[in-house]
């Protein structure tokens, strides 16, 4: 007899707090011990990071609708009902990582902090082990053919 599945990914922190820090920590560090990308600060630097985290909005935007199209749960210490496929999801696992991803990084571009920069390798590392490992355990429990088929065909990050 198969285990039983788990209920939900057990993750314990919502992942955009862990970006949320990794920023605010890149600030504080960046006001205390400042390493600058672009100094002084130009203007074609700060239009690049809005721009950067439109595309980073946009496409975790994108990950969140076409769940909600589905009617699975988007925060993950709900348990999901399906596996989506569609969308975003057609070329990674992840999108709303990804797009999370993309959108702290315009704002490092925003903040022209290296430290900023620097500290999402830390977060992506945090998200990757913390929740996406959690999250992967629990849908390969809980959908397992029909997950490992996706896991197969469809890369986690890009």
């Amino acid at each position: 007899m198969p285990p039983e599945p788990l209920p939900n990914a057990g993750v314990r922190f919502p992942p955009p707090l862990i970006f949320l820090l990794g920023l605010v920590l890149g600030y504080g560090l960046n006001r205390a011990l400042p390493i600058w990308i672009a100094a002084p600060e130009p203007r074609w630097m700060f239009r690049l990071g809005f721009a950067v985290m439109l595309c980073g909005f946009l496409f975790a935007l994108w990950g969140i609708l076409t769940f909600r199209r589905h009617g699975t749960a988007i925060v993950p210490h709900y348990p999901a009902s399906t596996i989506v496929t569609s969308g975003p999801y057609r070329f990674t696992r992840n999108p709303m990582y990804i797009g999370l991803s993309v959108f702290y990084s315009g704002a490092a571009l925003l903040l022209d902090s290296w430290w900023t920069f620097a500290l999402l390798l830390l977060v992506v590392a945090i998200v990757d082990r913390q929740v996406i490992a959690r999250e992967e355990r629990y849908l390969a429990s809980a959908f397992a053919t029909e997950y490992g088929s996706y896991r197969a065909r469809v890369r986690r990050w890009i």
